[in-house]
């Protein structure tokens, strides 16, 4: 027997642009912070790479208003992969190109839904990179945030309560990621070196997920 679903909000093609328009906002105004982040133990370009590709797929999602919210997530991922330079681009454009295609090309979905997609999401980045929790990558923010949103649902909470403690959980494992040894990417080559300083891809996904709560919880 199926778990019964807990929230009938409708997420629907203009719920996932404005999320993404959140998500572009955000990145815009922490480009300077991530781009410090990835000084440390990367490339020193995560945040200008960020903030010009969702500055990319907001303008492409302008003349794209008529998509469901699979068609937008997945046109939203392939602008990531064309547009952000490097690991991010991949890594965040096949998260929103996966999870555009489990949603498939339906007019909308709700919560569980999203949980798919969001799990999808995540075997693509994994599939693409091979990270695991404690890799100090993307992964760390959003493992546990996908362990939270589906706690969230299957103890009856709704759309904007799971996607508040996802985001909570996010930004807790990205702090997690301060004194771990990364073991893949760029930041493997520092070796003991990239130990005490916060993964910029776990904190770039930390954001997404703040901006997903923020879009779940509606206008103020």
């Amino acid at each position: 027997m199926g778990t019964p679903r807990s929230s009938s909000q409708a997420i629907d093609g203009d719920f996932v642009r404005r999320w993404i328009r959140d998500v572009a906002g955000e990145m815009s105004a922490n480009r300077d912070y991530l781009t410090q982040l990835d000084a440390a133990i990367g490339d020193a370009d995560h945040g200008i790479n960020m903030d010009r590709g969702f500055s990319a797929v907001v303008t492409d999602l302008a003349v794209a208003e008529d998509l469901g919210p699979g068609a937008t997530l997945t046109r939203a991922g392939s602008t990531l992969v064309n547009r952000v330079g490097g690991a991010a681009g991949p890594l965040f454009g096949t998260w929103f190109r996966d999870a555009g295609a489990s949603l498939g090309y339906g007019p909308d979905a709700d919560a569980e839904d999203l949980l798919g997609a969001l799990r999808a999401g995540l075997e693509g980045i994994q599939r693409l990179g091979a990270a695991v929790e404690g890799d100090k990558t993307i992964v760390d923010a959003f493992v546990p945030a996908l362990a939270a949103f589906e706690k969230t649902l299957r103890n009856g909470g709704a759309l904007a309560v799971a996607a508040a403690e996802a985001a909570s959980a996010a930004h807790d494992g990205a702090r997690a990621t301060v004194p771990m040894q990364a073991r893949k990417g760029r930041a493997s080559y520092l070796g003991p070196r990239s130990v005490g300083h916060q993964d910029p891809g776990a904190t770039s996904a930390a954001m997404v997920f703040a901006a997903l709560a923020r879009t779940a919880a509606g206008p103020a």
